[in-house]
């Protein structure tokens, strides 16, 4: 009787066919109660004969049938088709492989050769007064043309903006507290009361009443016709200001500046950071009503109008008492505006009318030809601006006998034909009565630098200043070469990638090149650290190649 279990055919044990690979063949009616029975001691396990293993693939052959039918036209077809088909996808795929390859390939060499092609541009494009530190020079401007990540820039840029926005906060909340608080005691009009009261005091009586006393402190007003309100100081324009100056300390000063609109007055405080967490808000210029100090606005009040980026505010050093010594060296006080609060600026500029249109153009005419002399000279600074720039630095220090960086119109004549930088007599002369302005014969030659060659942008002056200010691990105002040393990384070189120099040969070559500027050979003081820069930003027309210029070896 068959029997089916799920759809699966069974037939009795008697009607089962030994299967054909089998060389022996089961036993009929064998089972393990029989076994057992015949056999009543344990069974003995046979030795393993690893010879007879060795032939198991060829026994594996004879159970594979050999009558098998022949295959059919359809199944003949079918495999014609997919061996094609097989052949076809395998040589694509070679070829997919191939192309891809060849691309990586044409990719490294079209790199190589780039890099190589810039350097035979820029060998025929030096002339023969080139020198061996302007070729090394140059190579810093590789860092230009590597596509850095953006992503990280971005994130690091944000980072910074959250904390400047963080400090900006603090000093306009200890700026606010400052006025608020001093504005009703320093009142003169405290006093007034107080000598009503003395003179109506009786001579018969030796003891006064206890009205006519003087009593400072319950006597102060709250409040006085002059007293400043919160309204009032909320009427400002904020701004950051750096100090002109060679000195590394004082250039690197954190000074924001508040313009009051309600009065026309200004105040500058520092701000100051101890380590990490520990900071502290100063007052660096007290709030007064201040006027120019030099220029074609020489004597005139501040207003709204002088406060720009770029913009130059001048102040006497004998009115301000309290400044560091190192700034007192000097007969003024040069703040360069930095950035500034454009929104708040822009909303009272237009309540604002200002009529100085005689002022505004001969100050346009003086930018002209300022701008005449610079264009002449951008030719000439090209290649070697690093070179003539450190070079003019060092010979102006050289001049300067007296220390108090002044020098008169023969030395900046003879300074000029000293580096073959050439101007016209007629552009030299403009430029000189328009900087003379104390008629005095003499001129600061960091002024005359900036006027006659030029000077990068603020932008630009903030990510050299950052560099300088990581490098300064100590704030003095110098950096030791052996810390410079230990910070440049040249790792991300467009040079040292395609193997054309080792990361050691560009940090020589940098190393070499700054040496060249300093007056020192152990350290580089700021002002030598931004002239090797400021020459090197004359050869660079793009602000952002410029920063991964700095931002890249010095990671900030």
């Amino acid at each position: 009787m068959d029997l089916e279990v799920k759809g699966v055919a069974v037939s009795p044990r008697s009607q089962a066919q030994p299967f054909s690979g089998r060389k022996k063949p089961l036993q009929q009616d064998w089972t393990s109660k029989s076994w057992t029975m015949q056999n009543s001691c344990l069974p003995v396990v046979p030795r393993l004969d690893l010879g007879s293993l060795a032939g198991s693939d060829d026994e594996e052959e004879d159970i594979i049938p050999e009558n098998l039918p022949a295959p059919t036209s359809k199944y003949k077809l079918k495999y014609e088709q997919y061996k094609t088909e097989m052949k076809e996808e395998y040589k694509q795929y070679s070829q997919r492989n191939a192309e891809k390859i060849k691309s990586n390939i044409t990719h490294q060499q079209s790199l190589r050769n780039k890099t190589d092609d810039k350097c035979i541009q820029e060998e025929e494009a030096i002339t023969d007064d080139l020198t061996t530190l302007d070729r090394k020079v140059l190579l810093q401007q590789g860092y230009a043309d590597n596509p850095d990540d953006a992503q990280w820039s971005t994130g690091k840029a944000d980072a910074e903006m959250v904390a400047t926005e963080k400090k900006k906060q603090t000093v306009a909340e200890q700026v606010m507290t400052d006025l608020l608080s001093r504005a009703v005691i320093s009142d003169p009009e405290q006093s007034l009361t107080t000598e009503k009261q003395s003179a109506c005091i009786l001579p018969v009586s030796k003891i006064a009443p206890l009205r006519f006393r003087k009593r400072t402190l319950h006597e102060t007003k709250i409040r006085t016709h002059s007293t400043l309100t919160e309204n009032m100081l909320s009427n400002k324009v904020q701004f950051d200001g750096r100090i002109i100056s060679r000195n590394g300390h004082d250039a690197c000063r954190e000074l924001m500046g508040f313009f009051f609109t309600h009065d026309q007055s200004l105040t500058v405080y520092e701000y100051r950071q101890f380590g990490k967490n520990r900071t502290n808000v100063l007052p660096f210029i007290q709030k007064n009503i201040y006027s120019h100090q030099r220029g074609r606005r020489k004597g005139k009040q501040y207003q709204l109008g002088d406060f720009y980026i770029g913009a130059n505010l001048t102040f006497l050093n004998s009115d301000h008492l309290r400044l560091p010594e190192s700034i007192k060296e000097n007969t003024l006080l040069i703040l360069r505006i930095t950035n500034i609060d454009q929104i708040a600026l822009d909303s009272f500029r237009t309540d604002s009318v200002e009529h100085e249109d005689d002022i505004i153009r001969q100050e346009a005419n003086d930018r002209l030809i300022f701008k005449a002399i610079q264009d002449e000279l951008k030719e000439q600074l090209h290649k070697r601006g690093v070179r003539i720039l450190t070079g003019l630095g060092k010979y102006f220090q050289q001049l300067d006998q007296e220390g108090n960086g002044l020098l008169n119109k023969a030395d900046f004549k003879q300074a000029l034909k000293v580096f073959h930088l050439e101007v016209s007599e007629k552009n030299f002369e403009s430029s000189w009565l328009i900087l003379n302005d104390n008629v005095n014969g003499k001129v600061d030659y960091g002024e005359f630098k900036r006027a006659v060659i030029g000077e990068m942008n603020e932008y630009r002056k903030s990510f050299v200043r950052k560099a300088f200010m990581k490098l300064d691990f100590n704030k003095t105002g110098s950096i030791p070469i052996i810390d410079i040393r230990k910070c440049y990384c040249a790792k991300k070189h467009p040079q040292v990638i395609s193997g054309h120099f080792t990361e050691e040969q560009i940090k020589s070559s940098f190393l070499e090149t700054l040496k060249n500027a300093c007056n020192k050979s152990d350290e580089v003081s700021y002002g030598e650290f931004e002239d090797y820069y400021e020459g090197l930003s004359i050869g660079v027309v793009n602000d952002e190649d410029f920063v991964n210029i700095l931002r890249i070896p010095w990671g900030i």
